[in-house]
């Protein structure tokens, strides 16, 4: 049988026709309850679940759904029916039945999962649950409301290598190759390549995996990331803070207002909080003194780690700048502050509640001398950067960007245990399979 002929409805659509219609699924049996003269089964597809009743009055029907695994893909029509019982308050009533691909007895019981490493070993299977399902649906969210947000706002969607030859974040996270007979790298940011864009378009965006070779093993990290960022011309480092809040803003009410099923099954009922309000934006000293009161030792000029981060964004009830970052703790293309030199026009947006950092940008040095003299100054050589520096020789503006790490934020506005969570096949220190 031709398949892609049979579906005459998805699940969601079982919700919206009348009773007594014939209806022609396709998808795969999440569970089964087996009775004397009836099976149930729940049968997802990519819009969700809808309860099937298999009658012994149709034989085959009956027979077949008896002996199905778990997952296995299958082809049912039958007509609804009205069920106050039934999960959604409707149901199938099943009459002819056809098995797709047959599932073999399904490997993943409680006790199996009762570990999480177990359960990411299985998470080609696993994530075929309704938690997980919805949460990575969430996460598409996520994207397609940052698209949505930057496509009415003007930004250009461009796209960057991912093999680089020279650090942008910091050479100790860079993950090294072979390209051909050369080294190279992979890519920790797009936003070179972003920088040289803007005096094509003005304001670009980027949408794809970066790279960091970083042995930290918290709940916040992965070595491989989805990194939405953003740059714009003639932005200052205060303008470039307004577009990461109104980003934020556009995506929280992208999802409530096209995930609410997905949202409301992960946060018992609820929707996401929105704020009207503006973000506050508090200095580093300010986030330090904070700390210090709180009983962390910590020393101006020290960057903050994941525990500093949980303990300071503990104290905020709604997302937060923290701006002014000492020269130290930044990236070497940050311009420092005209009006104090020890510290550079650049912010972290933190989530609050513990859990930290979700986006980090700031204004860019667009001054030739002054970019060689912060490369010397950070010990790094003018000539790994040459075509970067040769921008600033050709009309590049006064511009700002920032990066925003998707998982960070599902995991935040999920109130996930672990960013692996927040993501198909996470990639961890310790993570590679499957």
């Amino acid at each position: 049988m031709k398949w892609s002929k049979y579906r005459n409805a998805y699940t969601k659509e079982v919700f919206y026709r009348e009773e007594g219609d014939n209806v022609k699924l396709l998808g795969w049996v999440a569970s089964k309850r087996v009775h004397k003269d009836k099976v149930f089964i729940s049968l997802r597809d990519r819009y969700g679940y809808i309860q099937l009743v298999v009658s012994s009055e149709f034989e085959d029907a009956f027979r077949l759904a008896r002996r199905l695994n778990i997952e296995s893909a299958i082809a049912a029509e039958g007509k609804i029916r009205l069920d106050k019982r039934a999960p959604g308050g409707r149901e199938v009533h099943i009459e002819k039945l056809y098995v797709v691909a047959e599932a073999d007895v399904w490997p993943l019981t409680k006790e199996v999962l009762k570990n999480p490493d177990t359960m990411f070993d299985y998470r080609h299977l696993t994530m075929r649950g309704p938690r997980s399902r919805a949460i990575l649906l969430v996460r598409e969210g996520v994207v397609l409301g940052a698209i949505d947000y930057f496509t009415k706002e003007g930004y250009v969607y461009i796209t960057a290598p991912t093999f680089i030859t020279a650090a942008v974040e910091g050479g100790a996270t860079l993950f090294k190759l072979k390209y051909f007979d050369r080294d190279a790298y992979l890519t920790q940011s797009s936003q070179f390549y972003e920088e040289a864009a803007i005096c094509v378009f003005e304001k670009v965006f980027v949408i794809q995996p970066s790279f960091r070779a970083e042995k930290s093993r918290t709940r916040k990290h992965l070595t491989e990331f989805l990194h939405i960022e953003a740059e714009a011309a003639f932005l200052d480092h205060e303008d470039i803070m307004d577009v990461e809040e109104g980003l934020v803003k556009h995506i929280i009410s992208y999802l409530n207002n096209n995930y609410e099923k997905e949202i409301k099954t992960l946060l018992k009922g609820s929707l996401l909080p929105e704020y009207e309000n503006s973000f506050p934006r508090i200095t580093y000293d300010e986030a330090l003194s904070i700390l210090q009161s709180k009983g962390i030792e910590i020393e101006w000029g020290e960057d903050f780690g994941a525990d500093e981060e949980r303990v300071l964004s503990s104290q905020f009830e709604s997302p937060f700048f923290v701006t002014h970052f000492p020269v130290s703790t930044r990236s070497f293309y940050h311009m420092n502050d005209p009006s104090n030199p020890n510290v550079t026009l650049s912010s972290d947006l933190m989530a609050p509640e513990g859990y930290g950092e979700i986006t980090s940008g700031g204004q860019r040095i667009h001054e030739y001398d002054e970019l060689v003299n912060k490369i010397k100054s950070f010990g790094l050589d003018p000539s790994d950067y040459g075509w970067y520096l040769e921008l600033r020789k050709f009309g590049i503006p006064p511009h700002s960007g920032f990066g925003l790490g998707v998982e960070r934020v599902v995991r935040w506005l999920l109130k996930l245990p672990h960013v692996r969570d927040a993501t198909l096949f996470p990639r961890t220190p310790s993570r590679l399979y499957p």
